[in-house]
């Protein structure tokens, strides 16, 4: 990979041959981990402007109708959150010159806040091509990172680094895009009140230029009792065009309120099920993909991979969510299943084939599934990497319930350096396709409700205990051995099978994030406090010897758009759950209206909740939410010291078991941060917003 300075700029084509299509990536770390920024793109003309409100995509706006941009959204890394987009230059209309690709930041929070602030482009198959690393952030609230941009026949790539302290409104307006001061005033939280939900989404109108010709608008209908229109003599002028429609971008101070946007008119389907009209619970309705009569892990694998593949193929919104993070392009998909492919004497099964055409090119990838516990086998993957390689094909996707670790591949291939054409080797989680569903039919919505129907219909059959589809659902053969030894104090500091442990519990709170994600509608991620370029294996190391030495598993998460980071420790010598997180205390008020306002706010949370006051030397006092109700300044530290913030707590008892039963680990621990986020996160809101303003 090339590294570049800011202003420099490099040909993608001389880079790589394979430069039609490029993913993007943003990147950055935080040592608080509370550190997050929103992703935008912007397409412009030769005049340095948009064409039109199609041309900026955000997080309401997160992919181009015809392909060329999308957001493919955050990934955790080792050191803090990477947001990816793809973007096929092949597919980029003529009109566009340039693609920006800049980033925001809100709730007062400037770029300076955070570290390693990072642009790399890589080609179709992955293969990072050019690096470009800022220095020099400070106050700024919005940055550009870089561009792309044509030069004749070949595109090319630009490090920027150009900062604004005026925040995307500031940048917004640069590229032609006039912001609404009245509507982002409107959006500041606590405008509408003390603690008010608001929407903090700033209305903005392009920009049109005074000699632009208008859009053609289509004419009203008129009634037929109405008068003829009066003709409009030849030099009389035009009428002026219609206003444009507004949309919606992101304020630099977001509320708690929904994020919205007019630009496109999505379909989802409501939460609540409709009322049945069957005559009791035993009647069951009826499912387009039937589930009860599968018997054996080969039935659940051919039946899941068709229904799967079927559903990309006809939901494109769908199909092209999945596939563009493995660096496919936009465009005509066909799946197939059962196909024979030769290798050697006998010739091989892929579970699926995926095939998009674009612009008279395929890009094509194998895929190989698993249910159940089935684990992936090394030296199936390796033959299908080799028939790929030999066949011209792009990728292999590896499918299961497990879930991938950075620095841990699921399985080993070799991959032959001699070979000109390069294979890429994807995994993905049944956990992931499930919250790509969920996410697209009741938040992001998709074009029809046929399209929507399906989508629910493969969530159902995902869902069902005959599938075997749950998504990561074991902690392993160590698991037991290990827990045990912790109860027992018999577990020497060494022994390997507790990194196993520590790895098995990193996938379970990865996919406790997908599933709280899908039920929110904002992504929710874990936090890793670890510097820039750590070892992985290291890390997980030293977090196996911790747990050999204090018996406790720890985890934190947060929610994309908040500051909170929700801490979950399982205690394996005690058998509890803990779930907590710490509410800063709003700078200026009084102490006593602060903790009455917090017991307000947690009028709904469970009576069990633990609350402790944080001062800033010694302990605050504390209590269980029951007992402080009748009296909050129960909460007040003596001394007439101030409080710094609270701590608030949900204990639950952990499941015996290594599975995801009733009586399961994984199902307690996922219960738990789920009882824990709707009884306690969710009503911080305007705590959290105050506290960012003041902060």
């Amino acid at each position: 990979m090339q590294e570049i300075s800011k202003g420099a700029n490099v040909s993608l084509t001389a880079l790589s041959e394979d430069a039609g299509a490029v993913v993007v990536s943003l990147s950055w770390s935080s040592a608080s981990g509370a550190g997050d920024a929103d992703v935008s793109v912007l397409l412009v003309d030769a005049n340095g402007k948009v064409r039109s409100e199609d041309d900026f995509y955000f997080y309401n706006n997160p992919a181009a109708a015809d392909g060329s941009v999308q957001l493919l959204g955050k990934t955790p890394t080792g050191n803090g959150d990477e947001d990816r987009i793809g973007v096929d230059l092949t597919a980029v209309p003529e009109g566009v010159e340039r693609i920006v690709v800049a980033a925001s930041q809100y709730g007062g929070a400037r770029f300076g806040d955070l570290d390693d602030l990072r642009m790399t482009v890589a080609d179709r198959s992955g293969e990072p091509l050019v690096g470009f690393s800022i220095h020099d952030a400070g106050v700024e609230t919005a940055f550009i990172f870089g561009e792309l941009y044509r030069r004749g026949e070949e595109w090319k790539f630009r490090a920027v680094g150009q900062g604004y302290e005026t925040g995307l409104a500031g940048l917004a307006t640069d590229f032609g895009i006039a912001v609404n001061e009245e509507a982002e005033e409107a959006g500041e939280p606590g405008a509408a009140g003390d603690g008010a939900d608001t929407d903090a989404s700033a209305v903005v109108a392009m920009d049109k230029a005074p000699d632009a010709e208008p859009e053609p608008v289509a004419p009203a209908p008129i009634p037929a009792s109405a008068p003829a229109p009066a003709p409009i003599p030849a030099s009389a002028p035009a009428p002026a065009p219609a206003p444009a429609e507004p949309v919606a971008v992101p304020a630099q101070t977001r509320g708690r309120g929904p994020r919205t946007t007019t630009t496109k008119k999505k379909v989802t389907l409501p939460r609540a099920a409709k009322s049945s009209l069957a005559e009791n619970d035993s009647w069951r309705p009826a499912r387009l993909f039937p589930v009860p009569t599968l018997k054996s892990d080969k039935e659940r694998e051919v039946r899941a991979t068709s229904v799967l593949l079927s559903v990309m193929a006809q939901v494109p919104e769908f199909g092209r969510r999945l596939t563009a993070a493995f660096g496919a392009p936009a465009g005509r998909m066909q799946t197939f299943t059962e196909v024979s492919l030769p290798h050697g004497d006998t010739p091989r099964r892929p579970d699926g084939v995926i095939r998009v055409e674009r612009a008279g090119k395929l890009w094509t990838a194998l895929l190989e599934t698993k249910t159940n516990g089935n684990p992936l086998k090394p030296e199936q993957v390796q033959e299908y990497m080799d028939i790929a390689a030999r066949r011209g094909y792009e990728a292999v996707i590896t499918l299961s319930n497990d879930v991938a670790l950075e620095g841990a591949p699921m399985v080993d291939v070799k991959i032959d350096g001699r070979r000109k054409h390069k294979v890429s080797l994807w995994h993905l989680s049944w956990a992931e396709v499930a919250h790509q569903a969920q996410m697209l039919i009741h938040h992001e919505g998709v074009g029809n409700a046929a399209h929507a129907w399906l989508l629910q219909e493969l969530l159902e059959y995902l869902r069902h205990d005959q599938s075997g589809c749950h998504g990561f659902q074991n902690m392993g053969a160590a698991w037991v051995p290990v827990r045990k030894g912790i109860e027992d104090e018999t577990l020497a500091s060494d022994d390997p099978r507790a990194v196993e442990v520590v790895e098995s519990w990193e996938r379970l709170i990865r996919q406790v994030c997908l599933r709280l994600g899908g039920e929110l509608g904002q992504k929710a991620l874990p936090v890793q406090r670890v510097r820039r370029g750590s070892d992985q294996r290291a890390r997980r190391a030293a977090a196996a010897e911790r747990l050999c030495l204090d018996g406790r598993l720890t985890a934190e998460l947060r929610i994309d758009g908040t500051s909170s980071v929700i801490a979950v420790t399982a205690d394996l010598r005690t058998g509890k759950v803990r779930t907590c997180v710490d509410v800063p205390a709003p700078e200026g008020s009084y102490p006593l209206t602060t903790v009455k306002r917090l017991v307000r706010l947690l009028a709904e949370a469970p009576a069990d909740l633990h609350v402790e006051t944080l001062v800033e030397a010694g302990n605050g006092p504390r209590g269980t939410l029951e007992r402080l109700r009748p009296e909050p300044g129960d909460l007040l530290p003596k001394g007439g010291a101030a409080p710094t913030g609270f701590r608030l707590s949900l204990i639950k008892g952990m499941g015996s078991t290594r599975g995801n039963a009733e009586s399961g680990f994984i199902r307690s621990v996922d219960e738990a941060v789920s009882r824990f986020h709707q009884g306690v996160v969710a009503h911080l809101g305007p705590v959290e917003a105050r506290a960012g303003r003041r902060g």
